[in-house]
């Protein structure tokens, strides 16, 4: 038996590449054409409805609607080129002591020497004659005038302002009629300058609240001296904001448990409601009172100096009532104890603060129960005229001058605030291409505009505060429309943190299946280009 002899190399290579090539997958048949239509007509009807159906959905469901604005227009006003602030103001001269051709040569050298006089075009007075009308004053307020000058033959030329009415009286001697051949008068100069002196408040102050605004260099008035300018600016800064309607707050606080009570409704009325009646077409106004029994001031100390006046009140102690109605709110503190204010003069006993209020220290005997309404008469009046103030009314003339000039001046400032109001609109609009531009801003921003024109041309009649009110409040309700607001901090990257979880498991299987029909399809197509080369070699 002879011994095995072990296999060659060669052998051993054969069985191993036999070996291997039993263990080779089976390639899978061919796709039929229907089943490689069926799956690229599957693809194609997912990508159908994502681009066809899905993408006009998402993009109706998810654009941001901006209405149309015309924000050139709302450019100009805010740069006031839309309108030229123009405040013409008629003045009535009654003279039933001259003939009517000495009256209209009197109006015309007057009209003239206004004229030189006058530095501020938007600004302007225009003279008239007027029938006479008698004793009777009320009638003289009936003829839209600003102001009517009675002229009254006498000794030398005096001037005198009627304190209830806007009546001028000026009193001429009668040699100073000019004659109709004269350049000049004496009389009309006099008039002119009168005239000047009593309108220089509201001149200075329509000046000041234009040349703080942006406006044309041809349309601002002359630059004011600065001590002119720092005044308005400290009243400017006094005053509250305009609203057209005020909540009034009438305390009483005291350091100890008397008095408990005050007839401060019987005072309102018979020291204060006049005043409020007069600016009943300016303002509303309500009324609230209440009686603190104790309070325990900011200041401690007996002598108040005027450093002491500004922490007097601390609004964390003092439960003054809150504003009702959204209506700003003055309030009128009559405090009772035995603070005196360190003054020079010693009659000082109240102060007024900026936005806020009046402070008045009423000293009264230790056993006071009940505070009359007699005790309460000068607080009440010092009351009135600060509340003139905060109102930002003229601090010259008699009252119904101030109050007309009160109308004219917050008039402008309600136009210019509407007006810039609509340009920072328009370039919030501009700046952010992403926010929101509801209708109702659209609707906003035409009525607006719609009452800043009737404005501008009513200026220095009586319609002109009610329509530059509106176009102030809905030029603000349309910049502070809360579906806009809402917008302007929304970042394009929360956008994508918002997407990216909804869209990427949905975006992904697509995008993959696409890529690898379109992988499919060409091999499919170089194998056919492969097999027509091999039929053309044969």
């Amino acid at each position: 038996m002879s011994a095995q002899q072990p296999l060659s190399d060669d052998s051993a290579t054969l069985t191993i590449t036999n070996s291997s090539n039993v263990s080779t997958k089976k390639q899978p048949p061919p796709e039929k054409p229907s089943d490689v239509r069926r799956r690229s007509n599957v693809i194609l009807s997912f990508w159908l409805i994502v681009l066809l159906l899905g993408l006009p959905i998402w993009w109706k469901t998810t654009t941001i609607y901006r209405a149309d604005l015309p924000l050139e227009e709302m450019l100009e006003w805010a740069d006031g080129k839309a309108c030229r602030p123009v405040f013409p103001l008629r003045i009535s001269i009654q003279a039933s002591a001259l003939q009517d051709q000495e009256a209209q040569n009197l109006l015309r050298l007057t009209q003239h020497a206004l004229d030189d006089l006058n530095d501020f075009a938007g600004h302007h007075l225009r003279l008239q004659l007027s029938s006479p009308l008698g004793s009777e004053k009320r009638s003289t307020t009936d003829n839209g005038s600003a102001l009517t000058i009675r002229l009254t033959p006498g000794e030398g030329t005096t001037s005198t302002l009627d304190p209830l009415e806007p009546i001028l009286d000026i009193t001429y001697s009668p040699n100073t009629i000019p004659s109709p051949t004269s350049s000049s008068s004496s009389l009309a100069t006099y008039i002119a300058s009168q005239l000047r002196s009593t309108f220089a408040e509201e001149q200075a102050t329509i000046s000041y609240l234009l040349s703080t605004n942006s406006m044309p260099s041809e349309h601002r008035p002359l630059s004011l001296s600065p001590e002119t300018a720092e005044s308005l600016a400290k009243r400017t800064t006094r005053s509250l904001k305009y609203a057209p309607t005020y909540h009034l707050t009438f305390s009483l606080f005291t350091s100890g448990p008397l008095p408990s009570s005050w007839d401060i409704e019987s005072a309102i009325d018979e020291y204060m409601k006049p005043v409020l009646d007069v600016l009943s077409p300016i303002h509303n106004f309500t009324i609230d009172t209440q009686v603190q029994l104790y309070a325990s001031p900011g200041v401690q100390s007996q002598v108040l100096n005027k450093e002491d006046l500004t922490s007097f009140i601390n609004a964390a102690e003092w439960p003054l009532s809150p504003s009702i109605g959204g209506a700003p709110t003055i309030n009128f503190i009559v405090f009772v104890g035995n603070q005196t204010i360190a003054s020079a003069d010693s009659s000082s006993q109240s102060w007024l603060i900026p936005q806020w209020g009046t402070v008045y220290l009423l000293s009264l005997p230790s056993d006071t129960i009940h505070v009359p309404a007699n005790t309460l008469k000068q607080p009440l009046l010092t009351f009135t005229s600060h509340l003139l103030s905060l109102t930002g009314t003229p601090e010259s003339g008699s009252l119904p001058l101030r109050l007309s000039t009160l109308a004219r001046i917050r008039s402008a400032d309600l136009l210019l605030r509407a007006s810039s109001t609509l340009g920072s609109l328009a370039r919030l609009a501009m700046a952010l291409p992403s926010i929101s531009i509801p209708s109702s801003v659209a609707a906003g921003v035409s009525e607006t505009m719609s009452h800043l024109r009737l404005a501008c041309d009513t200026l220095g009649g009586p319609q002109g505060l009610e329509h530059a009110r509106i176009a102030e409040a809905e030029a603000e309700r349309a910049f502070f429309e809360k579906s806009m607001v809402g917008q302007l901090y929304f970042p394009d990257e929360h956008k994508i943190a918002v997407y990216l979880p909804l869209l990427g498991p949905v975006a992904v299987p697509l995008v993959m299946g696409l890529i690898n029909e379109i992988k499919a399809w060409r091999k499919r197509k170089r194998e056919k280009a492969e097999k027509g080369a091999e039929k053309k070699k044969e």
